[in-house]
C-alpha cells in the first residue's frame, strides 16, 4: 500500500470508531489516534474510552471470525478484572461486545493514563507473567487449543510467499516450508502435542508476549492486549524473550510453587514463533513497515536449529 492508501485506511478506521462510539451514546469531540500498526487504536476523547480497530488481517479473517476472537478476549479480561487482576478492562460505558461498523469489527476499552517515564523492563515483566498465569489457571471458560499460533495464517502466508521472491530469499522460504511441515501438526492438534511433549499441562494463557504487553499506568502496571488468548503451555507466553526473561519467569514460578519452563517446549514454541515471523512477510503489501521490522527475527532464525530441534 502507498502512504496515501495507508492514511486513507487509518482515516476510515478513525471515522468508524467515532461513529460507533457516538451510536453507543458516547460524547466524542476530540478523537485521537494513539497507535496504528496492525490495529488503529483511537481515544474517543473526551470520553475515557479507547477503541481498537483491527486493520491488517489475513484474507480469511472475516467479521464473524474477528468477532469470535474478540468475544473471547472481552470475556477473559472481564473475568480477570472481576477477580481483581491488574488489567486494562473493557469500557464500563458500553456493552462488552464487539461492534461492527463500516466493515470493521472493533472493541471498546477503558482509557488509562500511561506513565511514559517508566522504561520497559521485560525481565521484570516476565516475573509478573507468572502472576497472570496463576490467575488465568482458574478461568472457567472454554478456549481453543493454541489458536494464538494461527496455523492457517502461517500455512497460507508461506504459500503466498512462493510468488513473492522480492519479499523473501527462496532458500529461506524453502527452510520455512520444510520446518512448518514438522511444526504444523503439533500446533494444530492437542493430541499430537501431548504425544510429543508428555506431561506438559495446558491452561489459559495470554497468547501474545504478555511481558511486552504490560502497560505502565499512573497507578501501576496493567496487563493488556489479550487478542490472542488461548489454551496452551505457559512456554508460549515466554517465547522469543531470551534467557534472562526465561530465568526471571522460572525464579518467580519457583517462589509460587508453579511449574517452571520446559526447555524442549521452549525450543518448539520459539520455532513456531519464527514460522509466524516469516509468514508475516505476506502482510507486507498491507503494512510495508513489516519488511524491515521482521528482518532481525529472520536473521536470528537463520542461526537456530532446524524446527527448534524437534526432529534431528
Amino acid at each position: 500500500m502507498t502512504p496515501d492508501q495507508l492514511a486513507a485506511r487509518r482515516s476510515r478506521a478513525l471515522d468508524a470508531a467515532v461513529a460507533a462510539g457516538r451510536d453507543l451514546g458516547l460524547a466524542v469531540t476530540d478523537a485521537t489516534v494513539l497507535h496504528d500498526v496492525f490495529s488503529v487504536v483511537v481515544h474517543l476523547a473526551p470520553a475515557p474510552v479507547v477503541v481498537r480497530v483491527p486493520t491488517v488481517l489475513p484474507s480469511y479473517a472475516d467479521p464473524d471470525t474477528q468477532a469470535a476472537r474478540q468475544r473471547a478476549e472481552l470475556d477473559v479480561v472481564t473475568w480477570l478484572a472481576e477477580q481483581g487482576s491488574p488489567v486494562i478492562p473493557p469500557s464500563p460505558l458500553v456493552p462488552a461486545e464487539p461492534v461492527r461498523r463500516d466493515g470493521f469489527s472493533m472493541t471498546f476499552w477503558q482509557f488509562v493514563e500511561q506513565d511514559n517515564s517508566v522504561e520497559p523492563d521485560f525481565v521484570h515483566n516476565s516475573r509478573l507473567v507468572v502472576d497472570l498465569h496463576a490467575a488465568l489457571r482458574e478461568y472457567p471458560g472454554d478456549l481453543p487449543f493454541l489458536s494464538a499460533a494461527e496455523p492457517r495464517f502461517v500455512t497460507e502466508g508461506l504459500a503466498a510467499l512462493e510468488a513473492r521472491p522480492d519479499l523473501i530469499d527462496p532458500a529461506d522460504l524453502d527452510r520455512a516450508l520444510r520446518e512448518w511441515e514438522i511444526l504444523e501438526p503439533v500446533v494444530r492438534s492437542r493430541a499430537v502435542f501431548e504425544a510429543e511433549f508428555p506431561g506438559i499441562d495446558f491452561q489459559p494463557i495470554h497468547g501474545d508476549a504478555p511481558a511486552v504487553n504490560i502497560v505502565a499506568a499512573s497507578h501501576g502496571r496493567l496487563y493488556s492486549d489479550f487478542e490472542l488468548v488461548t489454551l496452551g503451555p505457559v512456554e508460549w507466553d515466554v517465547a522469543a524473550l531470551g534467557p534472562e526473561c526465561e530465568a526471571a519467569y522460572n525464579s518467580a514460578a519457583r517462589q509460587r510453587g508453579l511449574r517452571q519452563l520446559d526447555e524442549r517446549v521452549l525450543r518448539f514454541v520459539n520455532a513456531v514463533g519464527m514460522s509466524r515471523s516469516v509468514a508475516c512477510l505476506a502482510l507486507v503489501p498491507q503494512l510495508p513497515m513489516l519488511a524491515e521490522a521482521v528482518e532481525p527475527a529472520i536473521e536470528q532464525w537463520r542461526t537456530t536449529p532446524f524446527a527448534g530441534g524437534l526432529r534431528d
